[in-house]
């Protein structure tokens, strides 16, 4: 392998845009490619836009009536089938959608593939990771599910062993459902527990079915988990069920929702924790899938503070040139921030709780502690099913 990695990128993906007021707004992903560009970090990787996922290429999750009803609402939005998911408050159809998601979810399979060959080590389309929707609807401001069609190509070219990390605060329930039945595939999410937010999956109990029983791993946090206890669930679970698995390729997704400033969720979780579990990623993708890492965005809908931040830290740490967290962010940056939209920028790239700790699992356990219960929870339902101990 060359050693480099790729970020992927094409302006027209800002065009991913469901409107004024709805929380996924593209302004997050221009604000980040700017705050990466601010960095240099463009000079210490590839940057390349690959084309849109083709008919052949989304059909390998999607069906083809869904996909006909993307392209029909992207024509017409005024004529979206909402039996589809589309034209809902959470997903409104736009002129448009199917070229742009469809632009996305290419960015997504030419990582992987770009990974695959051996181009480059690590790979990441921060536009990405929009892991809500469903083989024949739109969900949860996702229309095409790239994390998902990624995995797919993985697989349709040879892949063997594909592991799937998520840490979004929403349950990863799309990619889940795309290879429930197969054991190719391992995913393994970090969500906020369904009793308080949406989609209301990601129970422990949901291990996959078939052949593919025990390759799907859910760990529900409760509300209010913080630094120490996300960092505790992750590191309780993720290493060994990825050690045992030796994936050929890791894929994961950091959507930047789990932090405390989020308006939609309900963890505490810093950026200083966020940076910790990106580096976290990358250790794993070298120790167990031969540094083979394709890392995706996601949710956060603190489009300002938070989500620029987090994710030139997850480019940064894939281009080899991490960013130290108490590094100042370019005024340059903080200049541009304001005029596009007459807010503030933070002034340096955490929140100043470096270094982060939490306690290792192995020490022991209290049975009485609601975040040692989730994590039991997931290694009892999980662990023996895969031949380790709960």
């Amino acid at each position: 392998m060359s050693g480099r990695a790729q970020l992927m990128w094409d302006e027209a993906v800002t065009g991913y845009d469901f409107g004024p007021g709805h929380p996924m707004d593209p302004v997050r992903l221009a604000l980040t490619r700017r705050l990466v560009d601010a960095f240099g970090l463009d000079r210490a990787m590839d940057v390349v836009a690959a084309k849109p996922a083709g008919e052949s290429t989304l059909r390998l999750v999607h069906r083809e009536d869904y996909v006909e009803a993307v392209k029909a609402a992207s024509a017409d939005p005024a004529a979206a089938d909402q039996s589809y998911g589309l034209g809902t408050m959470d997903d409104p159809a736009f002129a448009g959608m199917h070229d742009v998601s469809a632009l996305i979810a290419g960015q997504s399979v030419g990582a992987a593939e770009a990974v695959w060959r051996g181009d480059v080590d690590h790979a990441v389309n921060f536009a990405g990771g929009l892991h809500h929707a469903m083989p024949g609807a739109a969900s949860g401001f996702c229309i095409y599910n790239d994390a998902s069609l990624a995995i797919a190509r993985l697989l349709e070219l040879g892949a063997e062993r594909v592991a799937y990390v998520d840490v979004d605060v929403h349950h990863g329930d799309g990619v889940q459902a795309a290879f429930w039945e197969d054991p190719r595939v391992l995913t393994i999410s970090l969500h906020e527990h369904p009793r308080t937010l949406f989609p209301q999956t990601g129970w422990p109990q949901e291990v996959g079915a078939g052949a593919g029983e025990g390759s799907a791993v859910n760990v529900a946090l409760p509300a209010g988990t913080g630094d120490a206890g996300w960092l505790r669930a992750f590191h309780a679970v993720v290493p060994e069920l990825v050690a045992d698995f030796r994936p050929q390729v890791l894929v994961t997704q950091h959507g930047a929702d789990t932090h405390f400033e989020d308006p939609l969720a309900h963890l505490a979780v810093s950026l200083d924790a966020q940076r910790a579990v990106q580096v976290a990623c990358h250790e794993l993708a070298h120790e167990y899938a031969g540094g083979k890492w394709v890392a995706l965005g996601g949710g956060g809908y603190e489009v300002v503070d938070v989500v620029p931040r987090s994710w030139t830290h997850l480019v940064a740490i894939a281009a080899g040139r991490e960013i130290a967290p108490e590094t100042l962010v370019p005024e340059a940056w903080r200049q541009e921030v304001f005029a596009r939209t007459r807010q503030l920028g933070p002034g340096r790239m955490t929140d100043g709780r470096w270094p982060v700790g939490w306690a290792e699992w192995e020490a022991g356990y209290d049975p009485a502690d609601r975040l040692d219960q989730a994590v039991l929870a997931t290694r009892r339902a999980v662990f023996p099913l895969r031949g380790l101990l709960a």
